[in-house]
């Protein structure tokens, strides 16, 4: 809510009623923040994160297992566990990197694969959402769409003040935390692949951690990023996969069409 102040003969807005903008509030005399703050923090991380507005609801409190069938097991590790079980164990290495993550920033990320669909971008962003929560700062990038950006730059017609090459692949080499979606997704080329290493190799030596989702498995990713960059990346982050019988947005789609019907 926006209130008019008056100052020296001026009117002005003012958008917290509790410190008129001043970012503290007495209390027994004291000053202290005012929660007004946390709130414009929290807003200013979020806008950074450039987490998509569809995932920031994404949580560990909301995350659903009905999703992972219970008499479906998976045959290719050999151990033989259902969905369900193998959705728990990713269900607890993301709970367990956020507290890590918080003790230690410099803590090994987590890879997540599965096929479209499995849920892998959904909790990725629950610890994207959990941290900046926290105050630590995210950046979420969708991999192909980071790299048509940074290609983007090399427009003759883009405007003075867009990103630069460098501002881009900065901003993801530094960010204290990386979520990088759909990692593996993209016709790579010696461009593209360098670009992904620099990003990854950077972050490697410099303790970095990194959340990555990709549909291949691991041991195929080399032959989309590159022995090098794969070899990193597996360095840096611990893998875990999720399994379903059906897409899991297919199947949102037909509660939510369902829902409506009645």
């Amino acid at each position: 809510m926006r209130l008019e102040r008056r100052g020296r003969g001026r009117e002005y807005s003012v958008t917290c009623r509790l410190c008129g903008d001043r970012g503290f509030i007495l209390r027994d005399e004291v000053a202290v923040s005012c929660k007004c703050l946390k709130e414009k923090a929290l807003a200013k991380l979020l806008k950074d994160s450039r987490l998509p507005q569809s995932f920031l609801k994404c949580s560990l409190e909301n995350f659903s297992f009905k999703y992972y069938a219970r008499n479906c097991t998976d045959m290719e590790t050999g151990i033989g566990i259902s969905y369900y079980e193998i959705a728990q164990i990713a269900f607890k290495a993301a709970g367990g990197f956020i507290s890590n993550f918080l003790k230690d920033p410099h803590t090994d990320g987590l890879l997540f694969t599965g096929q479209v669909g499995s849920g892998k971008t959904y909790l990725a962003c629950c610890i994207a959402n959990a941290l900046l929560k926290k105050g630590q700062g995210v950046l979420f990038a969708v991999v192909p769409d980071l790299l048509d950006e940074i290609r983007s730059t090399f427009d003759p017609g883009r405007a003075s003040d867009d990103p630069t090459e460098f501002d881009l692949v900065d901003r993801a080499r530094q960010a204290p935390l990386l979520v990088l979606d759909d990692l593996g997704a993209h016709n790579y080329t010696d461009w593209t692949r360098n670009k992904v290493y620099s990003i990854i190799n950077y972050r490697l030596n410099h303790r970095l951690p990194v959340i990555a989702t990709t549909n291949i498995n691991p041991e195929n990713l080399e032959g989309y990023l590159g022995e090098r960059t794969t070899s990193r990346l597996l360095e840096m982050c611990r893998p875990y996969r999720l399994l379903v019988d059906m897409d899991i947005r297919a199947v949102q789609r037909k509660e939510r069409d369902s829902r409506l019907i009645r």
